[in-house]
C-alpha cells in the first residue's frame, strides 16, 4: 500500500530508499509526537522501533500525537507499529491523537481499532442457570410466535392481492405444484385410505361380532373415514409429503439467497413462492379428502362383505344411509383448513431456514411436526364446534 504520491523521477528511483526514521518531537505541556518518515515496508529494518516504545515506556507524555514527513513508501508494516505504539500509550493512560497523518493511515486506524480484541485471559462464562435458560426460551418463541403471525398476515395480503389478479407469481408454477400436490399424491392416499378403513372394520368387527352385529361396520368405517378420519389421515400424509417438500424447496432458495435476489429485483417471495403453494394444497385436499374417503369405505367393505358375510349390495346400502351429506361436508371443510394449516407450516419453516444443508434438513423437520399439531388442534376445535352447533 502506498501513500499515492507522485510517480518517483529516475534519479530517485536510481537513489538508494531511506530506511524507516522514528523522530519523538516535544511538544508543549509535556506532550511528545511520534513522527515517521522514509520508507516503512516489510523487507525495510527497522531499528527505532523498539526504541520508541521503551522511551515511551520510560518517560510517559501527557499526550501523544502522531505525523508524518517526507513518507515515501509504506504497507501495513507502518500501520503495525503505529498501532502497536497507540496501544502502549492507552495502556500507561496518555491520550493519543492521530490526526496529524494523513487521511488514508486514519482510516486504517480506525478500522482496525473499530471492535476491541478479545482477552484471551478472561475467564469464560460459567454454563448458563436454569433462569437463564428459560428466560432465552421464553423469549425466543416470544419472537417466534410473533414471525408466525405476521407471516400469517403477509400471506393473508397476497391472498387477498390473489384474488384480485395482482399477485406476482407464475400461472405455470400454480399448474405444476397443482399436479405434485394433486394426481402425484394419488398413489400414497390410496394406500393410507384403504388400510385406514381395513383397520377400522377390523376394530369395530371384534365387538361387533359379539352381538351378532356385523352389519354395523359399514356404518362405522363410514361415518368415521368420511367425517374425520378420511380428512385427518390425508391432511398428515400430505403435511409429510407437501410440507416438507414445501420447506426443504424454500430453504434451500434461502441457502442460495435467492430469496433476497427476489426481494432485490422486486419480486414479493411471498406471493411468488408462499402463495401458489398454498392456493395448489388448499384446492387440491377436499379431492384428495373425497378420494381417501371412497378408498376407506372399499377398505372396510373388503372386510364386511370377505370376511364377515355380508353381502356387497346390502353393505353399499347400509352405508349409503349412514352417512349424510352434512358428514361429507364437515369432512370437506376439515381438509380445506388443513390444506391451508400444512402448506402455511412447511412455507413458513421454508422462509425461517438458515443459511447451511443442516438447517435445510430442521426447516423439513420443523414443518411436518409444525403441521401435524396444527391439524390435531384444529380437529380438536372443529369437532366441539361441531357438537356445539349440532352438526
Amino acid at each position: 500500500m502506498t501513500d499515492g504520491s507522485a510517480e518517483p523521477t529516475a534519479d530517485a528511483l536510481a537513489a538508494p530508499a531511506p530506511a524507516c526514521a522514528v523522530d519523538l518531537l516535544p511538544e508543549r505541556d509535556d506532550g511528545l509526537t511520534v513522527a515517521v518518515s522514509g520508507v516503512w515496508t516489510r523487507d525495510t529494518p527497522r531499528p527505532a522501533v523498539l526504541a520508541t516504545l521503551d522511551a515511551l515506556r520510560q518517560s510517559p507524555p501527557s499526550r501523544l500525537g502522531f505525523c508524518d514527513r517526507d513518507l515515501r513508501q509504506w504497507d501495513t508494516t507502518l500501520l503495525a507499529f503505529l498501532l502497536a505504539v497507540r496501544a502502549e500509550a492507552l495502556r500507561l493512560g496518555v491520550a493519543v491523537d492521530v490526526t496529524g497523518l494523513r487521511e488514508g493511515l486514519q482510516t486504517l486506524i480506525r478500522l482496525a481499532t473499530a471492535v476491541p480484541e478479545r482477552d484471551p485471559r478472561q475467564a469464560p462464562e460459567g454454563p448458563p442457570t436454569v433462569v437463564h435458560q428459560l428466560g432465552h426460551s421464553a423469549i425466543a418463541r416470544w419472537y417466534r410466535t410473533a414471525a408466525g403471525i405476521g407471516f400469517v398476515g403477509e400471506c393473508a395480503m397476497a391472498a387477498w392481492r390473489g384474488l384480485r389478479g395482482r399477485a406476482q407469481f407464475r400461472r405455470s408454477d400454480l399448474l405444476y405444484l397443482l399436479y405434485v400436490c394433486g394426481p402425484n399424491a394419488l398413489g400414497i392416499i390410496s394406500l393410507i385410505g384403504f388400510l385406514m378403513g381395513l383397520i377400522l372394520a377390523f376394530v369395530g368387527a371384534v365387538q361387533l361380532r359379539l352381538f351378532g352385529a356385523q352389519i354395523y361396520i359399514a356404518d362405522l368405517v363410514g361415518i368415521g373415514i368420511v367425517r374425520e378420519m378420511g380428512a385427518i389421515m390425508t391432511g398428515v400424509v400430505m403435511a409429510g409429503r407437501s410440507g416438507a417438500a414445501f420447506a426443504a424447496q424454500i430453504g434451500t432458495m434461502q441457502v442460495n439467497d435467492e430469496v433476497d435476489a427476489f426481494r432485490t429485483m422486486g419480486i414479493n417471495p411471498i406471493e411468488f413462492l408462499v402463495l401458489p403453494r398454498m392456493l395448489a394444497l388448499t384446492l387440491m385436499m377436499p379431492l384428495l379428502c373425497l378420494y381417501a374417503d371412497l378408498m376407506g369405505i372399499l377398505g372396510g367393505g373388503v372386510v364386511g362383505v370377505g370376511m364377515m358375510d355380508i353381502g356387497l349390495v346390502q353393505y353399499w346400502n347400509q352405508t349409503v344411509s349412514a352417512v349424510g351429506l352434512n358428514d361429507v361436508a364437515v369432512g370437506v371443510t376439515m381438509s380445506t383448513v388443513f390444506g391451508v394449516l400444512v402448506s402455511l407450516a412447511g412455507c413458513l419453516r421454508g422462509m425461517q431456514c438458515g443459511r447451511s444443508s443442516l438447517d435445510v434438513g430442521r426447516a423439513a423437520t420443523r414443518a411436518v411436526v409444525t403441521g401435524i399439531v396444527w391439524i390435531v388442534v384444529a380437529t380438536a376445535v372443529m369437532t366441539v364446534m361441531c357438537d356445539v352447533l349440532g352438526v
